[in-house]
């Protein structure tokens, strides 16, 4: 079976760290991501950090949600097993549908990385109001490795045989 492909369309992303000590001089993980997002072709229609703080996390991703200008958040950090990690517990009861695939790929990819030392990310991926969202570990070569190994494909919709871009939110499904 062949797959038509399609022309390459602009994702609106939202990029949100998740830190007790970065601040946007030190952020090289966010920093990272949309420095690639943008040079992917990709619109970063916003940008914050916040602290470890399962509420503070859950409100900043839930108004991206349901903002009609956001199809994809990528959030960096908070994904391990300190005492304040809970990114994932903030982030996945606003799933609509979770995308078991993205964790497990990762740590695949990642182990190839790091070795069994993959076992301590608690990366997680997700489906909101057809807004994806993925989560991934805070250090720089972590969100390097999500981003080039699955997220920049995932948010191509020339990318075959399958990708995310169809199913976001707002003017791209319309056309």
């Amino acid at each position: 079976m062949t797959h038509a492909a399609s022309e390459f369309k602009a994702a609106k992303i939202a990029v949100l760290t998740v830190s007790d000590t970065r601040t946007e001089e030190t952020d090289t993980s966010g920093g990272y991501l949309v420095e690639q997002a943008r040079e992917s072709g990709h619109q970063v229609v916003d940008k914050k950090i916040v602290i470890d703080d399962k509420y503070k996390i859950r409100a900043i991703v839930s108004n991206w949600i349901a903002d009609d200008n956001v199809q994809a958040i990528l959030l960096t950090g908070g994904t391990g097993f300190t005492a304040r990690d809970c990114t994932p517990e903030a982030i996945t009861p606003l799933f609509d549908k979770q995308v078991e695939g993205f964790g497990e790929l990762f740590r695949a990819i990642s182990y190839q990385e790091i070795g069994t030392s993959t076992i301590q990310s608690r990366a997680v991926g997700g489906f909101a109001n057809n807004t994806v969202i993925f989560a991934m570990p805070g250090s720089t070569g972590a969100c390097r490795t999500a981003w080039t190994q699955i997220i920049k494909q995932q948010l191509d919709a020339s990318y075959r045989p399958c990708n995310f871009m169809p199913h976001l939110n707002t003017e791209f499904c319309q056309g």
